[in-house]
């Protein structure tokens, strides 16, 4: 994943509706009419967060007759996911040293 792909799916992501749309997506597929149930905001506003979500490449929609159903397409988010996975190793490794200074901080006082 490029950095700017990754900023697209971070961006997405920054919002709280796109992650419960994402998060209801993952149930199943829906409509812009089932999202917009769930959501005390008008269509046209879920179809925006919408848009957001596909340019990320978190979604795809998809007509199957006169509805246009939104997919969860959560590949994106394992590269969001990898990159996060390489701070965790870096807090980790400084709680190991913050442990390392109290065991020997213990040690001198005893």
């Amino acid at each position: 994943m490029n950095d700017d792909q990754l900023d697209l799916v971070f961006g997405a992501l920054a919002d709280r509706t796109r992650r419960a749309i994402l998060a209801r997506l993952a149930e199943t597929d829906a409509n812009v009419g089932d999202l917009t149930a769930l959501f005390t905001m008008s269509q046209p506003a879920i179809s925006k967060h919408l848009k957001v979500l596909e340019q990320a490449g978190l979604i795809s929609r998809n007509r199957q007759g006169t509805m246009r159903l939104s997919h969860l397409q959560a590949e994106p988010l394992k590269g969001a996911t990898g990159w996060l996975v390489d701070y965790r190793t870096y807090w980790s490794e400084s709680y190991d040293r913050l442990d390392e200074l109290f065991a020997s901080l213990n040690n001198k006082e005893q």
